[in-house]
């Protein structure tokens, strides 16, 4: 190590702070760049060692240039050796449920048969695991060679770790070329600024520097010209200036003056093509062996390598040594004595490039076909041969091409999407069998599916396209075609291509899959024109459908939900419902999306048994967690929760969940679907909240606004922003939005003012300038709320219904409210009526059962503005308590009462208990019985 003294105090720093007692101790972010040759990787051994000497336990990785297109290559060489020699049964014990997730991405187990885990999921379970690694063995160095090589899978995790480092007991230590640095690994770069550094760059050695390894070498008699041509022929290289001294030692020349210009000629046969002459001198079967282990890259196992020179054993352990001696290979992972040597691996990159690229084209070409075969017959993998097959020319060989698929179905299932994507498109381009072609086509468009719908959509039209008989493939292209179209926000399409496949259809059972799947994109297509006639055909169909196969059962769900939104009694929503339930529903099904599930689990929410969708949507969330779906379906699981808890009332928590729904949609992308859900719901929260201002500065952030999604989003995305602008009092522009949603849904038929309440937020908005019409439009909302038939919906249009109406009709109006909504599950609601009708009769029971409902809801403005009307009529506040969620012992009794009792409550005396109950509980009266079976289950 010389002229690395700086870097080495670095280091030594970094590692004192690491191993060191005290607060000051943790982790850190070292970045080494450099252009080749510069020492990085022998700075990161001497690292390594002095780790080591500090009892760190140290994972190492190096990228290779031919190993790029092999995923997960750097996180297996960091993680495998720690849970080498580790059971199976060991295995699953330590990861838990990120076993089957983790697992196969890191070659710890093969991967299992239905859906894959998403990227992101797959990200957090690596966290999960390295964190876990890094805290049970602690203090730890990471340190990653050649990160500029490393996979594209590997690498962009890594960088999304590396801020957690200074909260750890780890040193995370990298190594680059800096203009080789791919653009998903930019963090490297940066984040060392954060943490108070730069990158470090290595500098060329000086004059002085080369001349005292020259003397180190040589002797001290190498005079002072022979040194300084050497640093000129070199640049300062450290690399090639090593490798030039054990040239000059090894031809016997005198270091002086008049030998100093062979120098030159020396340095050149380092490198390029005087590294090659230098090669084939050699002999023929060590080039062979040579050309080999450039092919094979990294960890080269010899018998392998032999294979693909065709070499005999004997001939092969020649040419190792050979190559050895010249200095041009060397035993992988021995660079300290702690480190086993795993194969064979180039001195140098250098070399192992300038080698690769002297193989004439189409022997590399061969090579890689044979490395390819290779490695099949030595046990490991299609995967292993496909980076191989990548390399190779379309020869119209069936086995290139199934080895090819078989490689992408482990790398889909495993997490890398865009690896299984790199190898299905040099399938294709083999070609497939004419029979085959279809099912490459149908495996490429699923695998890009995540990255690039655009593609997805041409592959999947190609396959269909394609001439093949086999009616299952068939169906299953056009489902999925159908889903990307829909998630891309072009359900018209993804109807359009259902709708002809339907026609072609004779199986009965094929077809109501096909129909199923119809029946639900039409039901989040906003701009569906016929709507009506839809809801007719899909009720003559559920309605004799017994739910026999999942696929009636989606059938049933999607009734359930069409009635929920066309306002149906709400007996009829949820008996359908019921049906679907009786059995388990998975939202994780490997054929099916996962909404029809989240829609049977809504229609609850809205008939005024949160509770009950809360319980489904936990279970669901739960089963995208242990599938590793982290991404979109994690999102709108936490956004739908939180919804579910605002219309419970507990906005606190309601909150939190839309925050981490949003976090993780920003994720996904912005203005995607998911973005829409999250950010509507939060928004909804804040208004309640009594946070106007907050709400529209993130609206403004998330641009929040027209145009609207084609997709129907809950809570409709323009009434929320109509609301938005009654709050920040733009009654105005409030109601240019607010008919827009009426010209939009009534055409549908959606008229449920529970699902979506526009009639109502008009009202308020046109009440200053038409009050008739405002009536007008509260009576309607109220009428339909009946005809639903869920009291919170009626208790909500009663009070809009009141405070647009004349004086003298407001209290009657209200009055029922708080009846209605008392014996319901929604707690704000509640407040905001009992708050009305403590202002309008300047009564402070009912101003004090506000505030302490208000308090409960966590719904902040609407506490204050109860608590100013209740001093300013001279009552007491009522005594701050904790916020309880849980059910007491006197709450039980009377929802126990009540379910034993046929007697209705009367309405000008609400039972307060009973209410506390149906709001803990997340039930109105009539669906007690069930809650509390549902409680005692769950308490025991």
């Amino acid at each position: 190590m010389v002229e690395r003294d700086a870097e080495l105090a670095i280091v030594d720093e970094a590692l004192d702070q690491l191993t060191g007692p005290g607060p000051d101790a943790g982790g850190a972010l070292l970045a080494f760049s450099g252009p080749a040759g510069l020492g990085k990787t022998t700075l990161l051994a001497e690292l390594r060692r002095r780790a080591h000497a500090r009892s760190c336990t140290v994972l190492a990785a190096r990228g290779g240039e031919q190993e790029q297109s092999q995923p997960f290559h750097v996180a297996r060489q960091l993680i495998q050796p720690q849970l080498a020699g580790t059971s199976e049964q060991e295995l699953r014990a330590a990861l838990g449920s990120w076993y089957s997730i983790v697992g196969p991405a890191l070659g710890l187990c093969a991967p299992e048969q239905g859906a894959p885990p998403d990227p992101q999921g797959l990200r957090d379970g690596l966290d999960w695991v390295l964190t876990h690694l890094v805290v049970k063995r602690a203090p730890v160095a990471l340190v990653l060679d050649d990160a500029h090589w490393a996979d594209p899978e590997s690498l962009s995790w890594l960088a999304a770790f590396a801020p957690r480092a200074e909260h750890l007991p780890l040193l995370l230590v990298v190594a680059y070329r800096p203009d080789e640095l791919p653009a998903h690994a930019d963090a490297f770069r940066t984040l060392p600024g954060r943490a108070g550094q730069r990158p470090l760059p290595l500098a060329p050695l000086t004059p002085a520097a080369v001349a005292a390894l020259v003397r180190d070498a040589i002797g001290e008699h190498a005079d002072d010209a022979f040194c300084h041509e050497a640093w000129t022929v070199t640049a300062g290289n450290p690399f090639e200036a090593v490798e030039l001294t054990a040239k000059v030692r090894g031809r016997g020349l005198r270091p002086v003056q008049e030998n100093a210009p062979q120098l030159a000629d020396l340095a050149a046969a380092q490198r390029g093509s005087g590294l090659v002459s230098r090669l084939e001198r050699l002999g023929p079967s060590t080039v062979r062996f040579a050309w080999a282990c450039a092919v094979l890259g990294t960890a080269i196992p010899q018998d392998i390598a032999a294979r693909v020179a065709a070499l005999g054993t004997e001939e092969a352990a020649g040419a190792t040594t050979r190559l050895r001696d010249a200095r041009i290979l060397s035993a992988a992972g021995s660079t300290t004595d702690h480190e086993p040597e795993t194969g064979l691996e180039f001195v140098h990159p250098l070399i192992a490039t300038a080698i690769y690229r002297a193989i004439p084209d189409a022997l590399r070409v061969a090579l890689h076909g044979k490395a390819a075969a290779a490695v099949v017959d030595a046990g490991l993998g299609s995967s292993a041969a496909a980076r191989h097959l990548l390399e190779t020319h379309p020869e119209n060989d069936p086995w290139v091409v199934r080895t090819l698929r078989e490689a992408a179905g482990e790398n889909l299932r495993a997490g890398a999407p865009d690896a299984a994507r790199r190898q299905l498109a040099r399938a294709l381009r083999e070609p497939p069998d004419f029979d085959e072609r279809a099912a490459v086509l149908y495996e490429l468009g699923c695998a890009s599916l995540l990255t690039e719908p655009a593609n997805t959509v041409n592959h999947l039209r190609a396959a269909l396209a394609e001439p093949f008989d086999d009616p299952a493939l068939r169906q299953g292209i056009v489902i999925r075609l159908a889903q990307v179209l829909a998630h891309s926000d072009r359900l018209a399409e993804a109807s359009e291509s259902l709708a002809r496949e339907i026609a072609q259809t004779q199986d009965v059972r094929a077809r109501l899959r096909l129909q199923s799947e119809q029946f639900m994109w039409d039901a989040f297509n906003a701009a569906e024109t016929d709507s009506p006639a839809r809801s007719r055909r899909l009720t003559r169909l559920a309605d004799r459908l017994t739910g026999r196969d999942l696929t009636e059962r989606y059938v049933i769900a999607l009734r359930a939900w069409d009635a929920c939104l066309r306002g149906e009694p709400v007996d009829v929503v949820l008996h359908h419902a019921g049906r679907v339930l009786e059995r388990p529903f998975s939202w994780a099904h490997e054929d099916r999306g996962f909404e029809v599930p989240v829609l049977a689990a809504m229609v609850h929410m809205y008939a005024d048994r949160p509770g009950r969708a809360e319980e489904l949507f936990e279970a669901g969330t739960a089963e995208f967690e242990r599938q590793g779906w982290r991404g979109a379906h994690l999102s709108f699981a936490y956004s739908l929760r939180a919804y579910i808890r605002y219309r419970r009332g507990r906005l606190v928590g309601a909150e939190e969940l839309a925050r981490s729904g949003l976090r993780l949609a920003e994720r996904v992308g912005r203005r995607t679907p998911v973005h829409w859900y999250a950010i509507a719901i939060l928004l909804t929260t804040l208004l309640a909240r009594g946070r106007a201002d907050e709400a529209w500065e993130l609206a403004q952030e998330h641009e929040f606004g027209a145009p609207f999604p084609a997709a129907v989003v809950f809570p409709d995305s323009q009434t929320v922003y109509a609301e938005l602008l009654l709050a920040r009092g733009e009654s105005r522009a409030a109601v240019a939005e607010l008919e827009a949603v009426d010209r939009r849904l009534t055409p549908r038929g959606i008229q449920n003012p529970a699902w979506c309440p526009w009639q109502l937020h008009l009202a308020r908005a046109v009440v200053a300038d038409d009050p008739q019409r405002a009536r007008a439009l509260a009576a309607d909302a109220v009428r339909r709320a009946r005809a639903f038939g869920a009291p919170s919906a009626i208790g909500q249009a009663l009070r809009v219904a009141a405070e647009v109406a004349a004086p003298q009709d407001r209290t009657e109006l209200l009055r029922e409210a708080v009846t209605l909504l008392s014996a319901s599950p929604a707690g704000y609601e509640l407040a905001r009526a009992l708050n009305a009708l403590g202002y309008g009769l300047r009564d402070a029971d009912l101003l004090r059962g506000a505030v302490v409902t208000a308090r409960e809801c966590g719904a902040d403005a609407l506490v204050e503005e109860a608590t100013e009307t209740l001093l300013g009529l001279g009552g007491a506040l009522p005594p701050g308590s904790p916020r309880a969620d849980w059910v007491t012992e006197e709450e039980i009794r009377a929802a126990d009462l009540a379910v034993r009792s046929e007697k209705e409550p009367e309405p000008a005396s609400p039972d307060w208990v009973l209410s506390a109950a149906c709001r803990k509980l997340g039930t109105d009266r009539s669906g007690l019985r069930a809650a509390l079976e549902s409680f005692a289950r769950s308490s025991t």
